[in-house]
Parts: C-alpha cells; sequence; structure tokens
C-alpha cells in the first residue's frame, strides 16, 4: 500500500499528465492506494493504460476489484465538487486514502493548488486530534472543506468541545461512506455543521450526488429500482475486465421522490426476502433511528424454517443502561415500513461492527445471532 507522503507525490503528475494509451504501453507505475491481496499492481494493457490512478475494492460484497479511474475523471470530480460548494478550497483529511474518499481529498486540494491539513489516523479517530489538525486549515485564507463518515461525525457532535467547535468552522463537511442516522444528521445541523450528505463510490470517483441531487454533468437513472450513474466522473473499469459503458449499474437500490431528490435505499445484496416479502433494511434502520432514545440501528436476515428469513436488529441506543422499549421500536417499525418487516429479534449493543471507511459490517452483526 502507498504511503500518504508518496501517494501526494505520486498524484500532482498523475493527474496533470495523465496516461494514455498513445503512448504509455505496459505498466504505467500508477498511484495505488489500495490493492487487494497487499500484492503489486499488473501491468495494464490497452484500454487500462488511460489510468491514472487505481483503487482496491474491499470485495465486500463480491470478489475484490481494482477500478482504474482517468486523470480526466477525478479533475472532473473535483471540479464539480468545488463548484457544488461555493469554489474551491483548503481541505481538511480525515479519511483513510486507502479509500476513495480519502484519495478525492487530495485530488481535490491539488486542483484547488492548496496544501492540505491532516488528521492524524494511526492511533484511530478522535474529536481532540480532528480539532488539533483542523486549526491550520481554519486559518487559511478562502473557503474551508473536511469529509467524514457517520461514525466520525457522531465522535464529533457527541458533547460540546474543540472538536465540534472546529467542526462548525468549516464552510461544508461532506458525508458519505455509509447511510446517515437521521437523528445524527439533524442533531448535526441542528449544531450548526454545514453538512452535505454524499452518495458515491470508487468507479464514480467518490460522491456523485450531494443532498439527494446529481452533480452537474452527472446522470441518475432507476433500472428495475437499481440505482445507475452516467456522466464525465465514471471510471475506465475494472482491471482485467471490460470498460464501462456509458451507463454504471450499482449494487444500490433508490427511489426518486416527487422534488426529485434520490433517496438511496441500500444494497439489492442486502435485501431481505421474508414470506415472499422483499425487505429494505434500511427502510427499517430509519424507523428505528428516528425513536427516542436510540443512536443507530442494523437489520439482518436471519434463517426461519417458515418464512425463509425473518428481520432482526441491533439497536446501539443513547444510553446502553437505560434503552428504549423493545415493543416500541417494533410497533414504529410495523408502522413505517410493515408488519413484513418488524423485526423478530431485538438486541441492544454498545456499539455496531465496522469495515472500510465507516460502514457497517454486517455480515459480523448477522453472525452476533449465531
Amino acid at each position: 500500500m502507498i504511503t500518504l507522503t508518496a501517494l501526494r507525490a505520486a498524484l500532482a503528475p498523475a493527474l496533470t499528465a495523465p496516461h494514455s494509451p498513445a503512448d504509455t504501453p505496459g505498466d504505467v507505475g500508477l498511484p495505488l492506494v489500495a490493492q487487494p491481496g497487499g500484492g503489486p499492481l499488473p501491468a495494464l494493457r490497452g484500454w487500462e493504460t488511460g489510468a491514472a490512478v487505481a483503487v482496491g475494492t474491499s470485495g465486500s460484497t463480491g470478489t475484490p476489484k481494482v477500478v482504474l479511474l482517468s486523470a480526466e475523471a477525478l479533475v472532473t470530480s473535483a471540479r464539480l465538487t468545488h463548484e457544488r460548494l461555493g469554489g474551491p478550497g483548503t481541505w481538511l483529511l480525515a479519511l483513510p486514502t486507502t479509500h476513495i474518499a480519502g484519495i478525492q481529498v487530495l485530488v481535490r486540494s491539488v486542483v484547488a493548488g492548496t496544501e492540505p491539513g491532516v488528521v492524524d489516523l494511526s492511533g484511530g479517530f478522535r474529536a481532540s486530534g480532528f480539532a488539533t489538525a483542523a486549526q491550520a486549515v481554519l486559518a487559511s485564507p478562502g473557503r474551508r472543506y473536511t469529509a467524514l463518515v457517520p461514525t466520525q461525525l457522531g465522535r464529533l457532535v457527541a458533547t460540546e468541545g474543540p472538536g465540534l467547535a472546529a467542526l462548525r468552522q468549516f464552510d461544508a463537511v461532506l458525508l458519505g461512506g455509509a447511510a446517515t442516522p437521521h437523528a445524527l444528521l439533524e442533531r448535526a445541523r441542528r449544531l450548526g455543521v454545514r453538512v452535505v450528505t454524499t452518495y458515491g463510490m470508487s468507479e464514480t470517483s467518490g460522491g456523485c450526488v450531494y443532498d439527494g441531487l446529481p452533480l452537474d454533468g452527472v446522470h441518475v437513472r432507476l433500472v428495475d429500482g437499481r440505482i445507475e450513474v452516467r456522466g464525465p466522473v465514471l471510471a475506465l473499469g475494472y482491471q482485467g475486465g471490460e470498460p464501462f459503458g456509458e451507463w454504471f449499474r450499482t449494487g444500490d437500490l433508490g427511489r426518486v421522490r416527487p422534488d426529485g431528490v434520490l433517496e438511496v435505499l441500500g444494497r439489492a445484496d442486502d435485501v431481505i426476502i421474508s414470506g415472499g416479502e422483499k425487505i429494505a433494511p434500511l427502510q427499517v434502520e430509519r424507523a428505528l433511528a428516528a425513536q427516542a432514545g436510540v443512536r443507530e440501528a442494523c437489520a439482518v436476515p436471519l434463517a426461519d424454517p417458515e418464512w425463509g428469513h425473518v428481520v432482526a436488529a441491533a439497536v446501539v441506543p443513547e444510553d446502553f443502561g437505560n434503552p428504549p422499549d423493545e415493543a416500541a421500536l417494533r410497533a414504529a417499525v410495523g408502522e413505517a415500513v410493515g408488519r413484513f418487516a418488524i423485526p423478530k429479534r431485538v438486541v441492544f449493543v454498545r456499539e455496531l461492527p465496522l469495515r472500510g471507511p465507516g460502514k457497517v459490517d454486517r455480515r459480523a452483526v448477522a453472525n452476533s445471532f449465531e
């Protein structure tokens, strides 16, 4: 895995002098963000040599892949982000650069011509460390931005302190990587944090839908409930595979509200089928997280001889010693989603297991019920 220092040194020339099939045969020596299995990146051939950066996926939803991104897609994504947020600025890197959200903070800094601040994550994310790293960024002229995952935001707004005070001063705080509990989003905004929710992935150069609306030039459509994306931010394709076509079919389900805002309903692979009914776990989780005393929740399927699967829920209460009433939680899900989605088992936990950039490890949650 490439180090942050080496990655920053390699990014600028990779973005300003993109590779092309015409002048770069064979192994192009790309900045590699994260290689599945930890091995070296194989030589690139044909259309692959148009890539400037390679990003490895975790393989949590299938076989690990290497996403090949062109300089044009990365730079376009950065420019469109700045246009949506109000102009270029100085960024604070608070995410690992083994994921697209972290590397895009560096790309945006290169495009803006600014020096990013960096949060020390070697000992984990802490509000105090965020506040310390933010000082230099907040002292810089112009606009100031950062990007977080929900877990980080939750820690920063949990209590009044230097971390929250620093967070309030950013002109925009991009929030992505995982679904955000509605209560957390409301609390952050009520405390004066300028949160912008994002939707995207490595294959779209990071976030490409902000607060439910696509960036300029990005188009979103639903095909059989599945989200598909088109636009100049799309990756070239997967290393060793075929190049992407005009539209990229994501693994996520969604719906478009009457006001045109895209609402992501979770991954298609996570859908729970119980007695023939299809249940989106995210809808169950939102219903649970909307209840008083609930910080966050995760809904998973449990095998059942009669129904095929039933819904189980792990709930993180605001006060572990005084959890909310289970019957009230079940009733809330029944009212918001339907009786077929009511969790048959509810357990209270201190925290949910995570993987990647703040994503809940659903497999670990499901295994905890066995």
